[in-house]
C-alpha cells in the first residue's frame, strides 16, 4: 500500500471527528442528536446570545479555525434574525429520530426563504463529530447566512444590547414591543392628521359645489378616516419590524379587522345621513306639499335603508369572520354539505325570511307608511317607525305598540290617511223633541266660524236628525278637519259648546213628561183600581183628595 494511503487512513478519522475545531468543546446541555433538537437548542442559544452554545449548531468547516468562535456567534444571531422573520417551525413536522427521516437520511430541509436570486433552502445535515454523528446547520446554509440577512435584516440590531432580544411576552423580542408600540401610535398619529387636513380640504372643495352629496360624504367620512388610515399604516410599519409570521400575522388580522369596521361604519353612515339628506330635498321641492308622497317616500327610504344596513353588517361580519381559518371550513364545510343541513337551515331561517320578505314587500306595496293615522288592536295612533320585522305604532296617550310587520300584511287595520289626512269627524247630541233644530244648526255654524281654534279647515259642515226614541231625538253634528288628531279636538269643542247653548234654550235638553188625569169618586173604586200605574208617554189619571 502506497504510503500516502496509510496517511490518508491515519489522519481521515481525525479530520473526520474534528467538526468545528476552532471551537471549544460544547457544553453538555447542547443536544444535536436529531433534527428537532439541534432546531430548538439553536433558537434557545441564538436569541439568548449564547456564546457558548450558539455555534456549535452550524458547520463551521468552511472557515478557519481561529475565526471560527466570533464569526460563529456573528453567524448564529444573523441567522436567528433571518428564520424568526421568515420561517416558523413545525416542530410537529421536524424529524426526532437520529438517523432523520426514514432512518438513512443525512439531510433535513426546514423551509425555504426568498432571495432576490431565487429560494435558498435553511438545511440541516447529520455530520460527522467526535463522540460521533450530529445534526447542524449544512456548510451550504451558513455560507448564504450573509446574503440572506442583507435581504431580511438590519444592520441596526447588531447594535443593540443583549437585553433587547429577551422575549417577555409571546413570541416578540423586547425591541420589538417597543417598536410595534411606537408603529401604533405613529400611526394613529398620522390617521388623525390625515383625516384632518383631507376634511379640511374636502370642505374647502365642497364649498364650491352646488351639490349637498359631498358635504354628507365627508360627515359620514369622519371618525371613519383616521381608523383606516391607522389600519393602512400599522400594518405597513409593522413590516418594518421585521416581525415573526405568527405576530405579523396577527397585526396584519387586527389592522384588516379595524378598517372592515370602519368602513362598515362609514357606509351606514352614509346611509343614515343620505336617506335624511334625500327627505330634506324632496321637502323643500314643489312636491313637498304632497304629505302622502312624502310619508311614501320616507317608508321607502327606511325600508331600503334597513335592508343595505343589514347587507353590509353582513358582509362585514362574513369579511371578518372569514380572515380565521376555522370559520372558513366551516364554511365550505356547510356549503359543501347542503343536503340535510341545508334545508334544516332553510326550515329554521324561513320566519326570519318571511319577516324580511314582508318588510320589503310593505315598502313596495305601502299599505301603510310612516306618520299615517291607523287603528289595530282596538288602538287609536300614528306609525312612528318601520323596520324589517316590526311597526312601532304611537298611541295617543304615547304608549308605543310594538307590532310584527307581517301582522299588517295578514289582519286588516284602518288606515285614516292613506290617501290623504283630511278626514270627518262627527258629535252625538240627545235633545228633546221640541228643540229647534234650525237654531242647533246656526249655532254649529257659528261655533265653526267663531270658535273653532283653526280646527276646522271650511271644508264641511252639517246638522242632521239621524235617531228617535220614547223619550228623545238624536242629532249628528258634521264636521272636516286636516287630520285625525285636529278632528278629536274639533268634536270635543263642538259637544261642549253645543250642550253650554241647549242648556240655554227653555226646550234644549230632554225632559221626562207625565200627565196628571182626575180619578172617578170612591162609590165608583169597586170598578176599577185607585190608582193606575203611569208610564212615560201615557195618560196617569190621579185621585184627588176630598
Amino acid at each position: 500500500m502506497p504510503p500516502w494511503l496509510w496517511a490518508l487512513l491515519l489522519l481521515g478519522p481525525v479530520g473526520a471527528f474534528a467538526l468545528n475545531g476552532g471551537l471549544p468543546p460544547p457544553p453538555a446541555d447542547v443536544d444535536r442528536s436529531t433534527p428537532a433538537a439541534t432546531a430548538a437548542g439553536f433558537l434557545d442559544a441564538a436569541h439568548a446570545r449564547d456564546a457558548a452554545r450558539a455555534p456549535h449548531y452550524l458547520d463551521l468547516s468552511r472557515m478557519p479555525p481561529e475565526q471560527q468562535p466570533e464569526e460563529g456567534l456573528r453567524l448564529a444571531r444573523r441567522l436567528v434574525v433571518v428564520m424568526d422573520r421568515t420561517l416558523w417551525l413545525d416542530f410537529a413536522r421536524i424529524g426526532k429520530e437520529p438517523a432523520g427521516p426514514g432512518g438513512r437520511a443525512r439531510r433535513e430541509v426546514l423551509g425555504q426563504v426568498a432571495t432576490a436570486r431565487g429560494p435558498q433552502d435553511i438545511v440541516l445535515e447529520r455530520v460527522d463529530a467526535e463522540g460521533g454523528p450530529v445534526w447542524v446547520f449544512s456548510a451550504d446554509t451558513v455560507g448564504a447566512i450573509d446574503t440572506l440577512f442583507q435581504e431580511h435584516g438590519s444592520p441596526l440590531l447588531e447594535m443593540l444590547p443583549p437585553v433587547f432580544f429577551t422575549r417577555p411576552l409571546w413570541v416578540l423580542e423586547a425591541w420589538q414591543w417597543l417598536g410595534l408600540g411606537v408603529v401604533l401610535v405613529v400611526a394613529w398619529a398620522l390617521g388623525r392628521l390625515v383625516e384632518a387636513v383631507t376634511l379640511r380640504v374636502g370642505a374647502r372643495a365642497a364649498g364650491l359645489t352646488k351639490s349637498g352629496w359631498d358635504d354628507e360624504l365627508l360627515a359620514a367620512g369622519r371618525g371613519s378616516i383616521r381608523y383606516v388610515l391607522a389600519g393602512m399604516l400599522a400594518a405597513a410599519g409593522a413590516r418594518l419590524l421585521k416581525l415573526p409570521p405568527p405576530a405579523q400575522g396577527a397585526v396584519d388580522l387586527g389592522a384588516r379587522s379595524v378598517i372592515i369596521v370602519a368602513a362598515a361604519l362609514f357606509l351606514l353612515r352614509f346611509l343614515t345621513r343620505a336617506a335624511r339628506f334625500v327627505e330634506a330635498k324632496v321637502a323643500q321641492s314643489p312636491e313637498g306639499t304632497d304629505v302622502a308622497r312624502v310619508r311614501g317616500l320616507r317608508t321607502q327610504l327606511a325600508i331600503l335603508r334597513r335592508v343595505v344596513e343589514v347587507a353590509v353588517v353582513l358582509v362585514a361580519a362574513s369579511l371578518l369572520l372569514l380572515q380565521f381559518e376555522a370559520v372558513r371550513n366551516v364554511g365550505v364545510s356547510l356549503l359543501a354539505s347542503a343536503g340535510i343541513a341545508g334545508l334544516a337551515i332553510g326550515l329554521a331561517a324561513q320566519k326570519s325570511l318571511s319577516t324580511l320578505l314582508a318588510g320589503i314587500q310593505l315598502s313596495i306595496t305601502q299599505p301603510m307608511r310612516i306618520g299615517d293615522t291607523v287603528i289595530i288592536e282596538n288602538e287609536w295612533g300614528w306609525i312612528e317607525e318601520i323596520t324589517l320585522t316590526y311597526v312601532v305604532v304611537k298611541v295617543w296617550d304615547l304608549r308605543r305598540l310594538v307590532i310584527p310587520i307581517t301582522q299588517f300584511l295578514e289582519k286588516p287595520f284602518q288606515n285614516w290617511s292613506k290617501v290623504s289626512p283630511d278626514i270627518l269627524g262627527t258629535a252625538e247630541l240627545y235633545v228633546d223633541f221640541r228643540t229647534d233644530v234650525a237654531g242647533v244648526r246656526a249655532e254649529l255654524k257659528r261655533i265653526l266660524e267663531q270658535e273653532s281654534q283653526g280646527l276646522w279647515d271650511g271644508k264641511a259642515q252639517g246638522l242632521q236628525v239621524t235617531d228617535l226614541s220614547e223619550r228623545t231625538m238624536k242629532l249628528r253634528a258634521l264636521v272636516s278637519c286636516s287630520d285625525a288628531g285636529k278632528a278629536w279636538d274639533l268634536r270635543c269643542l263642538v259637544r261642549e259648546k253645543l250642550v253650554a247653548w241647549l242648556q240655554a234654550q227653555p226646550h234644549g235638553l230632554p225632559l221626562l213628561r207625565a200627565e196628571a188625569t182626575p180619578l172617578p169618586f170612591p162609590e165608583e173604586k169597586a170598578a176599577g183600581p185607585a190608582l193606575l200605574p203611569a208610564r212615560v208617554g201615557n195618560n196617569a189619571r190621579v185621585e184627588p183628595q176630598r
